[in-house]
């Protein structure tokens, strides 16, 4: 999967009829044929016998190119770049003849020697709205480029406004050509783009995948040609039936219970599926089916515009749309928990992640939450670190995870993990990930139940699925501590850890100091090597220096010197655990994408903020206004508010709403930026903003002030400061 594109695409070239690889051919047809025959909608490209066809000479000698969601999934698209060596067999010449599509592109100042053609771009309905098919096209112009395309031509259908999508991408009718096609029962017209033209709104898409291209590049049996190619094609021999694995699955008893953490996805538009789900449920191993596509759905399209919540009957009609014709029951994916016996109907991945994440906007937004679902983080211990876990997975900081733990759930641990009494004796990276794949099936979790080991240890930072991107340091072991920042820093990967005491947050930045001290130098020349044999005592001697014994809790200290005898270990609380998952979510997120978050040593002590002389408060008999001697004890400026709100908090909390409406990433907006003017939002978008302001801020917002054609994102702010201020005035 390339960086910063939500898809997996193979990109191959299918020699002769003669080659080798010729027999794969059968693939690409039936793929494009069982989506042209769009349920019926295009009758001749399903086959006497019931299957799909679409032979054309044409696939021999082109270059093709599947979409998937990820790689080895089904595909669910698909795009043909045709060269000039098979130009003879061009559509668009057999389309205009072969006089007339010369004519037309010297009349363009062309010849066929530098002349592409692309076509066939189909797609799946549940994948059409989630960008696929501008990827594919993008590719398609992104390879044609890097083979040394002077242009590009093709057929386009204007049925499904085909041809206004391929303008989008700086194709432009050729006049004269539109005509109506029987097979395909709707208008056609050529669209001709010339490479070396800027791609339309995708050219910054195009240029990157220019870079990609090469690496996408596979033969033609490595491209899975053969893998899932059609929901209706027989099952090759040998392969075992998804009922048969699914009733495996619910009948595994004890060992599905104790060490399953893996759900398993079913699509029921595919047959084999649809059989497996209906075997599963007459097995009796369901417990409980839980679908709420219908709410998801309305959610989904009220995400995406917010003002339909106004009108049921527009929502109804989105939805309406949002299917496209597809049943609900085959809509999305159908998650099997074998652990709980719970079926679950949900969303396709991205519009699942989309609406789950929707609450982000504003502190998030949407490609930041793409570039975070991008990376990959590692959790040791998953005590402490059980809480960082889920609250990356909810927060949608990383799309893959590796976690290491070798302790299993015990009473004791109950004060402080989200557990229950049924869960006891799991290992804790079991108890972890099905939390996680709970929250989001889609992540990829990879989980090391001895813990972290030498033998491990170069596996979890660079091998399995791939290498992590940041390290969650929560264990207990001196070594494992120091041997992890050791390998950490040689790979220049950042790590934070939260001591579980006064709210320490940890943060070393090898990413950006390669030759950083291990624990700020808080060990000396200290190696992991020096720890690997301690005693009990200097265990607790190792540790209290590493967290730094001057500053920790007198709760702590005290503790000290009792535990092994009237304390069993170290003293721990849901809340610090709790406060700790915020902590390294919030240095992480900063992290992994590229804002300020520097190395050292940070505490959020709630006994100290919460302490007495940090009351923001009146005192009962003061007689003072309570926003008046809440700026009066406040160390720093404070708006009159009582949410203690500052001018610059203002601002930086109003560009993310603007930035969020308009869609645009946070760091792109400039408090000058002209809502109007810079960011194009209509009308229905700066009230939309001032909507939204209110429940931010809990204030009034005239809208009316924001939508002078000058209005800026500095002078919303001030808005919402004036309106903050005038409610605390006499």
């Amino acid at each position: 999967m390339t960086e910063g594109v939500p898809w997996h695409v193979s990109a191959f070239r299918l020699g002769g009829a003669e080659s080798a690889e010729a027999e794969l051919v059968g693939g690409v047809r039936e793929l494009r044929a069982r989506i042209l025959f769009d349920r019926g909608r295009r009758p001749d490209f399903r086959t006497s016998g019931g299957g799909y066809a679409d032979d054309q000479d044409l696939d021999f000698g082109a270059w093709h190119f599947i979409g998937r969601r990820e790689a080895g999934g089904p595909p669910l698209g698909y795009v043909r770049l045709s060269t000039p060596e098979t130009g003879e067999l061009f559509q668009t010449r057999a389309y205009l003849g072969a006089e007339r599509f010369e004519e037309c592109l010297r009349e363009h100042g062309l010849g066929t020697a530098e002349t592409f053609e692309h076509s066939r771009l189909v797609v799946e309905h549940q994948a059409r709205k989630l960008g696929l098919g501008i990827h594919l096209n993008a590719f398609a112009i992104a390879a044609a480029r890097c083979l040394g395309a002077k242009a590009m031509i093709g057929t386009s259908g204007t049925a499904d406004g085909q041809d206004r999508f391929h303008e989008r991408f700086g194709f432009r009718p050729v006049a004269g050509t539109r005509r109506f096609v029987e097979r395909y029962t709707e208008d056609v017209v050529i669209m001709l783009y010339r490479s070396a033209l800027p791609a339309g709104e995708f050219a910054g898409l195009v240029e990157h995948l220019e870079d990609a291209f090469p690496a996408a590049v596979v033969s033609a049996e490595q491209a899975g040609l053969d893998r899932g190619l059609g929901a209706d094609r027989p099952q090759r021999e040998g392969a075992r039936p998804p009922a048969v694995a699914l009733r495996a699955a619910a009948r595994r008893g004890d060992a599905a219970s104790r060490e399953g953490w893996r759900p398993v996805l079913l699509d029921l538009a595919r047959e084999q599926d649809r059989l497996g789900v209906q075997d599963l449920l007459d097995s009796g191993e369901v417990r409980e089916v839980m679908d709420t596509i219908e709410d998801q759905l309305k959610e989904l399209v009220t995400s995406r515009e917010p003002r339909l919540r106004s009108s049921p009957e527009a929502v109804e009609r989105a939805v309406a749309e949002q299917l496209d014709g597809a049943g609900r029951d085959e809509y999305g994916t159908w998650a099997w928990y074998p652990w709980s016996g719970r079926l679950v109907h949900l969303l396709p991945r991205e519009e699942f992640r989309l609406v789950r994440t929707d609450r982000n906007r504003g502190r998030i937004d949407r490609a930041q939450q793409l570039r975070l679902l991008g990376r990959r983080v590692g959790i040791i211990g998953l005590s402490v670190g059980s809480s960082a876990a889920l609250t990356f997975a909810m927060e949608g900081i990383g799309g893959s995870f590796k976690l290491a733990d070798f302790d299993s759930l015990s009473v004791s641990n109950l004060n402080r993990l989200r557990a229950g009494v049924h869960h006891l004796g799991l290992n804790k990276c079991v108890l972890a990930a099905r939390q996680m794949l709970e929250l989001d099936p889609w992540l990829d979790i990879e989980i090391y139940q001895g813990g972290l080991t030498d033998d491990t240890m170069e596996e979890f930072f660079s091998g399995g699925a791939g290498p992590i991107d940041l390290l969650v340091e929560e264990c207990d072991t001196p070594y494992v501590k120091l041997a992890a920042r050791e390998r950490a820093r040689a790979l220049g990967v950042p790590v934070v850890m939260d001591a579980n005491d006064r709210g320490l947050l940890d943060v070393e930045r090898f990413d950006l100091e390669p030759d950083r001290p291990l624990l700020h130098g808080l060990l000396g020349e200290t190696t992991s090597a020096d720890l690997a044999d301690l005693t009990h005592q200097e265990m607790v001697d190792v540790i209290l220096t590493m967290v730094d014994r001057e500053r920790i809790s007198p709760e702590l200290t005290a503790s000290i010197t009792q535990i092994g005898t009237t304390l069993s270990s170290w003293p721990q609380l849901a809340s610090g655990v709790a406060l700790g998952g915020a902590l390294t979510a919030e240095a992480g997120r900063r992290i992994l994408l590229g804002q300020p978050r520097p190395s050292g040593r940070f505490y959020t002590d709630l006994e100290v903020l919460t302490a007495a002389d940090r009351n923001t408060l009146a005192p009962p008999d003061s007689g003072q206004p309570l926003t008046l001697v809440a700026e009066a004890m406040s160390s720093r400026p404070q708006a009159r508010n009582s949410h203690m709100t500052t001018v610059t908090d203002i601002l930086t909390r109003m560009t993310a709403l603007v930035a969020a409406v308009a869609e645009l990433p946070a760091d792109e907006l400039a408090p000058q930026s002209r809502l109007v003017e810079d960011l194009d939002l209509d009308s229905l978008q700066v009230v939309e903003i001032a909507v939204r302001a209110e429940e931010l801020f809990q204030t009034p917002v005239d809208d009316s002030l924001l939508a002078g054609p000058e209005t800026t994102v500095a002078g919303c702010a001030a808005v919402v400061e004036e309106s903050m201020a005038q409610a605390v005035r006499p």
